[in-house]
């Protein structure tokens, strides 16, 4: 079957999405895969560093694309949320647009469109989310994701600015958010809503706990990677969204 070929576009102080990407798929039974970056510059995780950041990404696309990748998963969840409701879709259609006018057939996803991709395949409707972002970001993910038709219970923000600290937030201050949150008929918990703030090892730790659906912005970006290679979404103690079929499936 050979080696898939990942692409990653992330922010520059990111280093959590291109350590739990890895060690995700590196539990698939059936494929193996390789990871490739690029970097946008981003430090400070405030709406004007956002959008300095994402005009960096016609760039950023096609430098990757050189590697010929087979998928490319823009890597940073708020950036595109902050633009507004269904700003995934416009940012994935226009990367698509650039890649294959640019002679380039590999496929794209996002951080933020994997999580609703992720939610739906789950049949989520009532959900819970922790993140690590200040509030008024908080508030933007919240109001995206009830845009895309999903009621948000609770919600937690850890307000951390730094994106840097982001990567080093301890997964207890983590679980510690998850459980005061009221679950109360949620149908799945986002214990990490950024690819930046560290998840993996919580996730199937924190479902057998708090006896929902766990998933965070890493589960749902292997998850739409391996929906867009029409891979067998099957990864073990990684939460229910990676148990949801075992059989390939049209992207």
């Amino acid at each position: 079957m050979g080696i898939h070929r990942i692409g990653l576009v992330v922010p520059s102080s990111n280093v959590t999405v291109e350590t739990e990407m890895p060690a995700l798929l590196a539990r698939h039974p059936a494929s193996t895969f390789s990871f490739h970056s690029t970097r946008m510059r981003m430090h400070t995780v405030s709406p004007e560093q956002l959008a300095a950041m994402n005009a960096q990404r016609e760039r950023c696309v096609m430098e990757i694309a050189d590697a010929s990748p087979d998928v490319i998963l823009y890597a940073c969840l708020v950036a595109l949320m902050v633009g507004g409701p269904g700003e995934h879709r416009r940012v994935e259609g226009a990367a698509a647009e650039q890649l294959a006018t640019g002679g380039s057939s590999a496929r794209i996803r996002s951080s933020a469109g994997a999580l609703v991709e992720g939610l739906k395949a789950l049949g989520a409707r009532r959900i819970a989310i922790v993140t690590p972002y200040l509030r008024p970001l908080a508030e933007k993910v919240v109001h995206y994701l009830e845009a895309e038709g999903f009621t948000v219970a609770d919600w937690r923000a850890l307000e951390v600015a730094d994106n840097a600290e982001v990567g080093c937030i301890p997964g207890e201050r983590v679980m510690g958010a998850a459980r005061s949150l009221d679950l109360t008929g949620v149908d799945a918990l986002v214990i990490s809503a950024c690819v930046q703030m560290p998840s993996l090892p919580l996730v199937e730790a924190a479902e057998q706990e708090l006896g929902v659906p766990v998933l965070s912005a890493a589960t749902a970006g292997a998850y739409s990677i391996l929906r867009s290679l029409r891979l067998p979404v099957e990864i073990p103690d990684a939460g229910s969204l990676l148990r949801t079929d075992s059989q390939p499936v049209p992207a």
